[in-house]
């Protein structure tokens, strides 16, 4: 059984997140792992060291306005100064509530 792992470009991370955050819709979110597992397959091994890359994609998403990074629920004030558990979703309207 071969443990080689499979390089992963940027440019894929960041059309993975995009493509599961649009499947998944508006009003839902995507954990960041699922995006890992996505990439690097069912095994630890595989999508464990995906996570950082991910982050940093996430990051440059949102600074992009093409996705949001939320924490409990709402979109973090800082990208790049974010602690703890996030989840991946659809940018806020420009214009809305609140």
């Amino acid at each position: 059984m071969s443990t080689e792992r499979k390089s992963v470009s940027e440019e894929e991370i960041g059309e993975s997140i995009l493509r599961l955050v649009a499947e998944r819709g508006e009003g839902k979110t995507v954990c960041p792992s699922e995006v890992a597992r996505h990439l690097g397959g069912p095994h630890p091994d595989g999508w464990s060291p995906l996570m950082q890359p991910v982050r940093r994609m996430a990051v440059r998403l949102t600074k992009e306005g093409r996705i949001a990074i939320l924490r409990k629920g709402k979109p973090v004030a800082d990208p790049d100064d974010f602690r703890g558990i996030y989840r991946l979703g659809m940018p806020a309207p420009e214009t809305g509530e609140g």
